[in-house]
């Protein structure tokens, strides 16, 4: 079967120092960087943290069983998130002069627990930078004017016909162009972000 056919979490356990890792890096380093700071971490631990986080990434993914559960992988790497954030406070707390946050293992409990609202808080920002990313990343594998097609219909919402005289193209290559890029979305997408989240879930 065709790799780019593959969704990016099956690639990654085929071949887990291939290019796709790379990706997921790409993917999600910013993401895991900024929730990081969320709790308070100092600009100087936060590299070290994202590495961290993103080593168990790799090291188990081998174990991870996505077992076609909506929200499985993103709900995986919060677990990985709120351990080593756990780990690294309690660290910081048995050095003699750090100054310990009382409320950081609250906090930290609230985004461990799937019901809380910071745990829905971390799924919507989750899908919704995801996506973002993947669209930056997807734009250059298209000509200018099928991603333009794309860009008009599915995210500002226009009718294939307006965009068709826009782009003076026929009203038919819109809907090849919408749904060349939209196959491709969710290829790389499945596993990582909700099947119904935005405009992935569109026709």
């Amino acid at each position: 079967m065709d790799e780019t056919s593959l969704s990016l979490l099956t690639r990654l356990r085929r071949s887990p120092e291939s290019e796709s890792w790379n990706r997921l890096v790409e993917l999600y380093a910013p993401l895991i960087r900024t929730w990081l700071r969320k709790y308070d971490i100092q600009l100087g631990d936060v590299d070290d943290l994202v590495q961290e986080v993103l080593l168990a990434v790799s090291k188990d993914l081998g174990k991870f069983d996505h077992g076609g559960q909506p929200g499985a992988f993103r709900g995986w790497l919060k677990a990985i998130l709120v351990n080593r954030l756990r780990n690294f406070w309690r660290a910081r707390e048995r050095r003699p002069q750090a100054r310990a946050d009382s409320d950081i293992a609250e906090r930290l409990a609230q985004l461990d627990d799937p019901a809380s609202e910071m745990s829905q808080i971390w799924n919507r920002q989750h899908d919704q930078y995801v996506l973002r990313q993947l669209l930056a990343l997807a734009e250059p594998h298209f000509a200018p004017s099928t991603w333009k097609a794309f860009y008009l219909v599915t995210l500002e919402g226009k009718r294939a016909d307006e965009v068709a005289e826009q782009l003076e193209i026929s009203v038919n290559a819109v809907f090849i162009a919408k749904s060349r890029v939209l196959n491709r979305l969710r290829q790389e997408a499945d596993g990582l972000v909700e099947s119904s989240s935005g405009f992935i879930a569109k026709s």
